[in-house]
């Protein structure tokens, strides 16, 4: 990191409050309003900022945390793979202190740009930065922030095999990156875990496991991922869960456009809440708790207490849960919430395998 700038300024301000103390006896106290030099920054993936989902979260965290320090911030946003190098290029011109990247599209960049800047410190969102699957990330100065959504997926596919009512819940992805089907992953095996409990038979369709499954082939909200979702419902799914950012999107309307009775599970941030249009139709959320992660990771490099070892949220240290039910709860069973409270500590406690790329 670039301690030489913070090292500066501190003895700047104590010679300024020294020179004040001397001239009039009492100096105010002008620490909390000095203006930090840290200068963390953020680039998004393709998905941009407005994504209602992890850039967005991601990029109110770097804001939070950049006020919290009372520091400036800069972001830019991707609008395609090819902007990722040259958006990076810039941010180190810039002369950012951090750098915070959005997913794991921009893993290669960011081990290529931090490789490059060994005094620049750098956060990853939702990848492990090891591009060449040796166990170890590529870059020292590297901190990857990762989530075992397994865990919250489980619950999530739990809570939907007990609620629907064609006894079929549907799932599709962006593409069969470890990143979108571990979400996949974990809804298939609390759907087959309540299934075995239970004696009921609940069909997934969309995903099979070992990356057979249903996907758009990207991440945008475009007409293949509408036809993607219409396949799914099709099916006679009346759960959905489309895993890939504003892909979700395209479920809304195929959604509407069956006239069916259909609820979606929303991904990474509680869509209730980001999304009024899904207020009516979103059964729950898997979430990430990405906003506060990114907050602590940013904090930390500011107060220069940059932690490089990976974070990985858990059901247990609150990375990853289950939204609330908001306008479902009155549909789902008296019993569903008990149950899924044990099945969660079950979980923590390790009585509940959940297997995921990260937990194998």
């Amino acid at each position: 990191m670039k301690t030489w700038k913070r090292t500066s300024a501190a003895i700047a301000v104590a010679l300024t409050a020294s020179a004040s103390l001397a001239a009039c006896g009492d100096a105010p106290d002008e620490k909390a309003d000095k203006k930090s030099d840290f200068l963390p920054c953020i680039v998004s993936d393709a998905g941009g900022f407005d994504d209602k989902s992890f850039n967005q979260l991601s990029y109110e965290g770097v804001k939070e945390a950049a006020k919290e320090l009372n520091a400036d911030f800069k972001s830019v946003q991707s609008k395609t793979d090819q902007d990722y190098a040259p958006n990076l290029e810039g941010l180190v011109s810039a002369g950012c202190d951090l750098i915070v990247t959005v997913g794991f599209a921009l893993s290669a960049a960011t081990v290529e740009s931090a490789k490059a800047n060994k005094d620049i410190e750098y956060v990853l969102i939702d990848d492990a930065a090891d591009n060449d699957f040796d166990g170890k990330k590529d870059a020292e100065n590297i901190k990857p922030i990762l989530y075992d959504t397994a865990q919250a997926a489980f619950l999530a596919g739990y809570a939907a095999a007990d609620y629907t009512k064609t006894n079929v819940v549907g799932t599709y992805g962006g593409q069969p990156f470890p990143t979108v089907t571990i979400f996949m992953d974990g809804f298939k095996q609390g759907v087959d875990y309540y299934a075995k409990e239970k004696g009921k038979k609940v069909k997934l369709v969309g995903w099979e496991g070992n990356d057979k499954g249903v996907f758009t082939g990207g991440f945008d909200a475009n007409e293949k991922a509408t036809n993607t979702a219409k396949q799914i419902l099709d099916q006679n799914a009346d759960v959905i869960l489309p895993v890939g950012g504003p892909i979700y999107q395209g479920a809304l309307t195929a959604i509407a456009d069956s006239g069916k009775d259909v609820a979606m599970v929303g991904v990474d941030a509680d869509f209730f809440e980001t999304d009024p249009k899904t207020k009516d139709l979103i059964f729950t959320s898997i979430l990430k708790n990405m906003k506060t992660s990114t907050i602590e990771a940013v904090k930390a490099a500011g107060e220069d207490k940059f932690d490089p070892e990976a974070y990985v949220g858990t059901l247990e240290n609150d990375g990853v849960g289950l939204a609330p039910f908001h306008n479902f709860e009155s549909k789902i069973s008296p019993s569903l919430q008990g149950e899924l409270d044990k099945v969660k500590a079950g979980i923590i406690d390790g009585s509940i395998p959940v297997k995921s790329y990260l937990n194998k």
